[in-house]
């Protein structure tokens, strides 16, 4: 993966995020990816890379709260703030197109009362990102 580095904390932009590798289902009942009840979420094929990603943003974090400690120059701030949302929302991406590409498609293939939930929670999720 690459990175930049600003101020000494690392900077993940959404072109430096390397894409989801394999998926599963979202975990539902209702979904119809595993038969006999053996449910992985769309991201369990790629977690380590998820929980790679989550820590460098905690990272990020700690090292935002480093600056303002430190009085920093707002600008800086405000850039690494603007660093780790980009992060953030590759992350959200990735998930939102994992839970797409199984969750909604296992439920659509069922049809019913499943299609239509899983495709009101995903239309809810991307409406919750869109606002971010």
């Amino acid at each position: 993966m690459s990175e930049r580095v600003l101020m000494d904390i690392p900077v993940v932009g959404a072109e430096a995020a390397p894409a989801a590798s394999g998926r599963g289902c979202g975990g539902s009942d209702n979904c119809g990816c595993h038969a006999g009840g053996d449910h992985q979420h769309g991201y369990i094929t790629a977690k380590d890379n998820y929980m790679r990603r989550l820590r460098r943003i905690e990272g990020q974090a700690r090292g935002l709260q480093r600056m303002v400690d430190e009085e920093k120059y707002c600008i800086d701030i405000l850039t690494q703030i603007s660093a780790m949302t980009k992060a953030l929302q590759s992350v959200a991406l990735e998930l939102l197109e994992d839970h797409l590409a199984h969750c909604v498609v296992g439920a659509a293939r069922e049809g019913g009362a499943s299609a239509e939930e899983k495709m009101q929670e995903a239309s809810e999720a991307i409406a919750r990102l869109v606002r971010s």
